[in-house]
């Protein structure tokens, strides 16, 4: 989708590449088909890195996430794996704390963020797409959470997981480290829609992010954010008034109210 306006490359390494295009549409796509995409510590400073980038961004309108090659993700690099394995507690608590603090960055990113996966999406990765506003896949999709297998849990994904797919569900394939299809992953709500080519099934989810209120977005995903998991009291009822208070009376809303009842379309809208 950003083949032929490419304007920007933040990173362009081994291990991923980034461009916007000219709709704000900034694309990462992970490039190590080699390994199935697997991920390593390079693989998450570089991701880090370019989601601080991203996010302050003002071109940037919508994040993309996605893999080159036949699979999205395997999880983990082999590579990486040996190396924790010879790491002490306190070196394994730093090197776990870089892949949480990917997950949280990638979870509270302040723009709308779409994954777009094909093949296995095992391990970690999971949590990748756990984390992302729209979820979308190929029908042949494939998901595991696989770390049980080695040894290991899915730990500093599991708030992410459970999230998306409820913590009984999550309690199944964590321990089982079943493979589970992309129709369960969707029953589950894991992903939002299935489809055989994905920039043909992301088209009209794009296009409807495009026509909304930048801000709005943002403010919707601070809120939801916020609230999840909250009990609905006195207290959240006045600060989710002060909330939309506060939203209709900025600059964004005035000008999609007024676009709204003139019938036309807000300055923020890119044919």
């Amino acid at each position: 989708m950003t083949n032929n306006s490419d304007k920007l490359n933040i990173i362009n390494a081994e291990h991923l590449h980034t461009a916007i295009n000219d709709q704000g549409i900034a694309t990462i796509t992970l490039t190590r088909p080699q390994v199935c995409n697997a991920f390593s510590v390079e693989t998450i400073s570089h991701l880090l890195t370019t989601l601080a980038v991203l996010q302050h961004d003002p071109a940037v309108r919508i994040l993309l996430l996605r893999a080159e090659g036949q699979h999205f993700s395997a999880g983990a690099d082999i590579g990486w794996m040996k190396d924790i394995a010879e790491l002490g507690y306190q070196d394994n608590l730093a090197d776990a704390a870089q892949l949480a603090k990917l997950m949280k960055n990638l979870n509270q990113f302040p723009k709308p963020t779409v994954a777009l996966v094909q093949g296995c999406c095992f391990g970690g990765a999971i949590g990748l797409v756990a984390c992302c506003d729209l979820a979308l896949a190929t029908t042949s999709a494939k998901f595991c959470l696989s770390e049980v297998k080695i040894g290991l849990i899915p730990a500093v994904i599991s708030p992410y997981v459970v999230a998306a797919i409820g913590p009984r569900q999550t309690r199944r394939y964590s321990l089982t480290g079943e493979v589970f299809t992309a129709k369960q992953a969707l029953d589950y709500g894991l992903l939002h829609q299935l489809g055989d080519d994905l920039d043909s099934v992301s088209a009209p989810f794009i296009d409807a992010l495009l026509a909304n209120s930048p801000a709005a977005m943002h403010a919707a995903k601070s809120l939801i954010n916020d609230i999840t998991n909250q009990v609905i009291n006195d207290t959240l009822i006045t600060e989710t008034s002060q909330r939309i208070a506060s939203i209709r009376v900025s600059s964004e809303a005035q000008e999609g109210l007024d676009a709204f009842l003139n019938k036309r379309k807000p300055d923020w809208f890119k044919e």
